[in-house]
């Protein structure tokens, strides 16, 4: 489970916290409070299941139980980024107390529908970077939440596969153009290339904009003779995991996701934050919200604590035996 930094810090700035006089007066009052969920992908999918399990859980342990005293209104772009603004514009319509969004096209797409609706973004990339948020310290405007990764993650998961895989010469990157804005795109491209190249590891980008084009994107890896993939963290990538997973499989290929779910699907290696533990804490945001703190004074959460998880399974059935030292270092071993 993902730790974070300075939590009793944390915790005490959000106790002496500016109020949302309304906010504070309709918890007084005792209203039905209304949650605005825009999710990128589809909600009957199990990464949708999974989060909204997390999210309710988290919303119980605050005292919130959705049909008694928070009603939560959901819309999913079923992994079209085009029908985000839309579904964003609904939920302002229809004067929800807050928005909680996935990642940072969510987050972008709620920032141009209000400015006024408080809301929390669950595993952005760079906020800063990508305009969702002043500081991460004082975000400034009406939204806050928690990061996922940072472009610094990429050079360690490529280490530890080419730690774990020591006569790989040739990566094939799976990534998502769209997976967050611009300047953190950028970041992670650059930094992938230049970790390959510290790590004489010649890497092979290849795009995948929506579902459609992972197919293409996949044959395009390989075509270029790859032994080994590595997939970019993307909430598009991650709600399509199961068919990233099965491609990979099918040509029996190593790879390194960035996030555990994919290595409980068959993937040999995942290294990052815990989902789960995201979305959990998104409901501690929403608690704070409903109790009268401003987003643009509660500090972006940035996880410290990454996990690595090695499916032994799939490098015994790929005929590969993981370092020891890499072992050593698992949180977890599917065996």
């Amino acid at each position: 489970m993902a730790s974070y930094i300075g939590r009793r810090k944390f915790l005490a700035t959000l106790g002496g916290a500016a109020t949302w006089p309304l906010a504070a007066r309709a918890q007084q009052a005792g209203k039905v409070l209304r949650i605005g969920f825009l999710f990128t992908g589809s909600l009957e999918s199990p990464e949708g299941r999974l989060s909204i399990d997390a999210l309710r859980q988290g919303l119980h342990q605050h005292g919130y139980i959705e049909g008694q005293n928070i009603v939560i209104e959901y819309r999913a772009a079923e992994g079209r980024f085009d029908r985000l603004p839309a579904l964003a514009s609904e939920l302002v319509q229809l004067k929800v107390d807050v928005i909680l969004a996935t990642a940072t096209p969510a987050g972008r797409a709620t920032q141009r529908a209000t400015t006024t609706i408080p809301i929390v973004v669950t595993a952005m990339g760079d906020p800063v970077q990508d305009g969702l948020v002043a500081s991460i310290a004082r975000p400034g405007g009406n939204i806050t939440g928690t990061t996922f990764l940072g472009p610094e993650l990429v050079p360690k998961r490529l280490a530890l596969l080419k730690e774990g895989l020591p006569t790989l010469s040739h990566v094939g990157i799976l990534w998502h153009p769209g997976a967050f804005g611009e300047a953190t795109i950028r970041n992670l491209v650059a930094e992938v290339t230049q970790a390959a190249k510290a790590l004489s590891l010649q890497p092979h980008l290849a795009a995948a904009r929506n579902p459609d084009e992972i197919d293409g994107a996949f044959a395009s890896i390989i075509a270029e003779r790859a032994q080994a993939v590595f997939v970019f963290p993307s909430s598009m990538l991650f709600s399509q995991r199961k068919r990233v997973v099965e491609l990979i499989t099918k040509h029996a290929l190593p790879a390194t996701f960035p996030a555990r779910e994919y290595a409980q699907l068959g993937g040999l290696m995942a290294y990052g934050a815990s989902i789960t533990e995201l979305w959990r804490r998104s409901a501690f945001y929403v608690d704070r919200i409903f109790k009268g703190a401003k987003p643009a004074e509660l500090p972006v959460e940035q996880p410290t604590k990454f996990e690595l998880v090695i499916n032994l399974k799939t490098a015994k059935a790929l005929g590969l035996e993981i370092p020891p030292k890499v072992l050593a270092l698992a949180d977890e071993v599917f065996e």
